[in-house]
């Protein structure tokens, strides 16, 4: 027998993904990560099959994410990268008295910085 688990739909080869368990008192579907054991009462989905996942005309999908997978990173993510790199890669001014003399100089917040890094003083200080 093969240790890695396999889509429960028929013809389907590929490694399940996640689990499928219907509650019939619910009318609802609950689709989550790959169940730990195999259950007689539950279906293995590949990664496909959860993606393409419907349920019956009045029932309710459920989809529970796995807190452990890697999330996808949005748009709102990466620009904010983006816009910590470029502020990053800006040039620092020091003054004579080594505090940055650039934009941040007039931040009353910035208690020091090192490198990309900036150590603000607590709002309640």
């Amino acid at each position: 027998m093969s240790p890695v688990r396999r889509c429960s739909r028929t013809a389907c080869g590929r490694p399940a993904v996640a689990t499928l368990t219907y509650v019939y008192a619910d009318s609802t579907a609950v689709l989550g990560p790959l169940a730990t054991y195999a259950e007689p009462h539950c279906y293995d989905l590949c990664a496909e099959h959860s993606e393409r996942l419907t349920a019956p005309r009045g029932w309710e999908v459920v989809r529970l994410s796995d807190p452990s997978a890697p999330t996808r990173p949005s748009g709102d993510d990466l620009e904010a990268l983006a816009n910590a790199v470029r502020e990053a890669a800006r040039p620092q001014d020091r003054g004579a008295d080594g505090r940055g003399g650039g934009p941040h100089a007039a931040d009353p917040r910035e208690v020091a910085r090192r490198g990309h890094l900036r150590v603000l003083r607590s709002p309640d200080s």
